[in-house]
């Protein structure tokens, strides 16, 4: 892990003075929620992919949680930014992460202070730098999606990715990159910390948000772009055995990006690599984060003080 600076309740602090007592309620209740964001380095500059739409999604999380985040949306955004200077990184992944600290050692954490922090390390390809052409290898894990009304799937909380750890684990061991969940009626869900896409005779299908689906700002992101292209986009219940079936199948996530899926329980999916309707978005997302061309206004610039640059 980098050691560079984190922002922790309001200011910098290095790396080693980051910490929290073991007796914080988040330790013990997973009471915490976090955003995950990229920083590029595009051909005009480190840009931050969404940076409002994931703080949004950060303090909307927050709030279903009834956690009270000290601090407004635009004070988080410039934090994000800040940190990323801090670190000197041009490219980065970007950890913002709010959770109940020291207090009330009870399930009950309304007394519990809400505690900010946010890091930033290098993290390139999720799964792994040959996967975005290649492909992945994954399983239907035996782990389903919670049910509606269990916990909120809505809010990225710690707390769901017990569930998820469960289905990387489980896929791992099995000897695949990754699971995808089925919803609690069978239907496909999402992966361990991915959103799923399935297309079958160019048009593309994904599973609704009522399926207890992360909504994920980079499948938002495809779905806008991929119905720029041209392609019909399609939210709907999807049967396992479609996967088996379809022409291309691919992830969306911050970390995964557009990860096209080469097989599923050794079903080989296509050709066994990435489709062209894949490829078609990839190049369309991948135009706006290293390029730095922006028709929809998802880049934040980090703007570097001028000081600094005139130090160096």
């Amino acid at each position: 892990m980098d050691r560079h600076p984190i922002w922790f309740n309001g200011k910098l602090v290095p790396f080693e003075e980051a910490k929290i007592h073991v007796l914080s309620h988040v330790v013990h209740y997973g009471s915490s929620v976090f955003e995950g964001i990229r920083c590029y380095n595009t051909a005009r500059g480190p840009a931050v992919f969404r940076l409002r739409e994931h703080m949004r999604r950060l303090l909307d999380s927050a709030r279903i949680y009834r956690m009270e985040v000290p601090y407004t949306l635009e004070e988080l955004e410039a934090a994000a930014l800040e940190t990323i200077r801090a670190s000197g990184l041009k490219a980065c992944y970007i950890r913002p992460v709010v959770f109940r600290g020291m207090g009330s050692l009870g399930v009950n954490p309304l007394k519990n202070p809400v505690e900010v922090a946010i890091a930033v390390w290098d993290w390139g390809a999720y799964l792994g730098d040959e996967a975005l052409e290649q492909g992945v290898d994954v399983q239907v894990s035996t782990w389903n999606r919670m049910a509606p009304n269990t916990l909120p799937a809505m809010a990225k909380a710690g707390a769901n990715y017990a569930n998820a750890a469960l289905v990387k684990m489980e896929a791992v061991l099995n000897g695949y990159s990754e699971g995808i969940m089925l919803s609690v009626d069978g239907y496909v869900a999402e992966g361990s910390g991915e959103n799923l896409f399935l297309v079958r005779d160019g048009i593309i299908y994904t599973a609704p948000l009522t399926l207890s689906i992360l909504p994920g700002i980079t499948r938002d992101a495809v779905i806008t772009l991929a119905r720029d292209l041209g392609y019909t986009v399609i939210e709907q219940p999807i049967p396992r055995e479609a996967l088996y079936i379809a022409d291309e199948l691919f992830f969306t996530g911050t970390a995964a990006e557009i990860t096209p899926i080469r097989s599923v329980d050794r079903y080989t999916i296509g050709q066994g690599r990435r489709g062209p309707v894949t490829e078609a978005l990839q190049r369309a997302f991948f135009e706006i984060v290293r390029e730095g061309r922006d028709p929809y206004g998802w880049l934040t610039f980090v703007e570097v003080p001028r000081e600094a640059s005139v130090s160096s």
